[in-house]
């Protein structure tokens, strides 16, 4: 449970002890957040003791007598607004003596509402439950933006960092090519401008990762659905490995039924796809296998992606699908990746009602599984919460 302080100042004794029962009893829910809400109540008699109390600590909600003795609510307002503490509390001002004029200066120096003498608890209990949601709404967002702000510094620290390496690479080679460090072997010059040219296509493949998984989190990809033949698509996937896959001696194999369909965007089911088989390769031995299957199970179609390559200890499985995690160890230091696609292929799985997982032993290979729903991925609706 969440608690606001709450101030109330009135010349009355019995007002602020009467306010003071009353919000000791009263909790708030906010529903839309799942919060509950009690108050924490806190007592001045005089503008002036409350511009103390203020000052030592403001509270979340200033409950404000218009006619107090010596210095009047709306001085309190006024003194508030000029050294900037009025804008972060919600002010309530307690008058029996209302007028436009009084609202309208109120209002200026910084007060949310008025609650009319004489109020019933009723009264009391709906001016709080207002504006304690406004606050706790405040506080989520302002929460929310610190989060955003956090996680664009940590994505943009980690991409600088996983283009540091392949740019001083490139550059290291570029400049012994033209200082002709090697003298007139040209074999050395071959090799610096291959490794060149595999660092580029890492850091383009990094790129437009980064480019999917930026169009899947916006939700600004405008999806193109159709009826996907599953047996044509995986075959012409492997076929797009093929020649990566034989360079290896890799068997790649595909084992989908005649007629097994599915709903989706082609391109988001070839980003899957892709990444999945891509990873089988990459992550295989020479002369292993990599083999994909679909199956239809109730409303879902499942693919799975089994490999025999060098395999993943249950804690490196665990977390594989975050992003720019890649497993770094010494049989996966000179493999490149941009540590996206999986986090990729868990973000589409997860629109399309289904998920994504693994079962992997070491040195023996990794079997990936997707689940994704037949009939298309979630609209708007079911993807609200609750």
């Amino acid at each position: 449970m969440e608690t606001l302080r709450v101030l109330v100042v009135d010349d009355e004794p019995g007002m602020r002890q009467g306010v003071q029962r009353i919000l000791s009893r009263h909790t708030v829910a906010v529903h839309d957040l799942g919060v509950e809400v009690g108050f924490a109540v806190d007592q001045a008699e005089n503008g002036q003791e409350a511009l103390e109390r203020i000052q030592e600590s403001p509270p979340d909600i200033l409950l404000l007598d218009h006619k107090l003795p010596g210095i009047s609510g709306l001085e309190v307002l006024e003194r508030l607004s000029e050294t900037g503490v009025a804008s972060r509390i919600q002010t309530v001002m307690i008058t029996a003596y209302a007028s436009l004029e009084t609202a309208v200066t109120a209002i200026k120096r910084g007060a949310f509402d008025f609650l009319p003498k004489p109020f019933t608890p009723d009264d009391l209990r709906a001016v709080i439950d207002k504006i304690s949601e406004k606050i706790i709404l405040a506080r989520q967002a302002r929460k929310l933006a610190r989060e955003k702000h956090q996680t664009r510094f940590e994505f943009i620290s980690v991409l600088a960092h996983e283009l540091k390496a392949p740019l001083a690479a490139v550059e290291g080679y570029l400049t012994s090519v033209r200082q002709r460090a090697a003298g007139d072997d040209q074999a050395a010059y071959d090799h610096m401008l291959d490794r060149s040219l595999i660092r580029l296509a890492g850091m383009r493949k990094m790129i437009m990762d980064l480019l999917d998984l930026t169009r899947i989190e916006s939700g600004k990809k405008k999806r193109e659905l159709t009826e996907i033949d599953l047996k044509r698509a995986v075959d012409e996937c492997l076929e797009s490995f093929a020649g990566e896959a034989r360079s290896r001696r890799i068997t790649l194999q595909a084992v989908v039924s005649d007629g097994l369909t599915m709903t989706a965007d082609r391109s988001e089911f070839d980003i899957v796809l892709n990444n999945l088989v891509s990873n089988a390769i990459k992550y295989n031995r020479d002369g292993g296998r990599v083999e994909v299957s679909a199956e239809q199970d109730g409303e879902l179609i499942r693919i799975r992606v089994r490999d025999t390559g060098i395999g993943l200890t249950a804690e490196e499985a665990g977390r594989l699908f975050g992003d720019f995690v890649r497993i770094k160890n010494a049989q996966t230091r000179n493999i490149l990746g941009s540590g996206l696609g999986l986090s990729i292929v868990k973000k589409l799985a997860l629109a399309y009602g289904g998920n994504v997982a693994v079962e992997s032993k070491p040195d023996e290979g990794s079997t990936f599984t997707v689940t994704l729903r037949r009939c298309g991925p979630l609209s708007d609706n079911e993807n609200q919460p609750g």
